[in-house]
């Protein structure tokens, strides 16, 4: 009996541990590539969270989310970020109990959340600043085209690191969620080589 309850202490420590080592690993490669404009590897390291430590991994982005206006400092872009990064991690759970592992899918779905992101961003912006008024679509887009290189560049930046290194991450990432929960079910590990394109 003892050792059924250290075992499940022990489980929750791991898990504990494992929302916070994902939310400060995003965390910091965000503040790492922070000095090259809308490159970013936040919306990549949310997708495999998700993907690999399933609803662990959404809520390591609602911690990510969390730490960001005590970084950062409170606007309108923290509830864009609320509504967005656990989305992205949500949409790659799926994918993952979907079985989708081919890997031009996947980034063709990460490079539909990054347009998204833009889209969303620049209408919450807008919505939040300036109101819900008649004019708010053509206000949306002189925001939303104001902005669109800085758009262009997550969308190139996601469509380039996806294909190359979501696969031997998420390898990588699979072992390692096989320790903290080795019940799960086998068709939702890895990626296998079998499925490889």
């Amino acid at each position: 009996m003892m050792n059924q309850k250290t075992s499940f202490a022990r489980g929750a420590i791991f898990r504990v541990a494992l929302v916070g080592i994902c939310a400060a690993l995003i965390e910091a490669v965000k503040l790492a590539l922070a000095a090259i404009p809308n490159v970013e590897g936040v919306t990549l390291l949310c997708a495999l969270f998700g993907y690999c430590f399933g609803w662990y991994g959404v809520l390591s982005t609602v911690v990510f989310v969390s730490i960001e206006p005590l970084i950062y400092g409170f606007n309108t872009w923290v509830l864009s970020y609320y509504l967005y990064w656990p989305f992205v991690a949500i949409v790659f759970l799926f994918l993952r109990k979907r079985g989708i592992k081919n890997r031009f899918l996947l980034t063709a779905v990460a490079v539909l959340l990054t347009i998204w992101f833009g889209v969303l961003t620049s209408l919450v912006d807008v919505g939040l600043f300036t109101g819900f008024l008649k004019n708010f679509w053509y206000r949306f887009a002189v925001y939303y085209w104001r902005g669109i290189w800085f758009y262009v560049v997550q969308i190139v930046c996601n469509a380039v690191v996806f294909p190359l290194l979501f696969r031997p991450l998420a390898n990588l990432l699979t072992g390692l969620s096989d320790k903290f929960f080795p019940n799960r079910k086998k068709s939702e590990k890895g990626l296998d080589k079998s499925n490889e394109m």
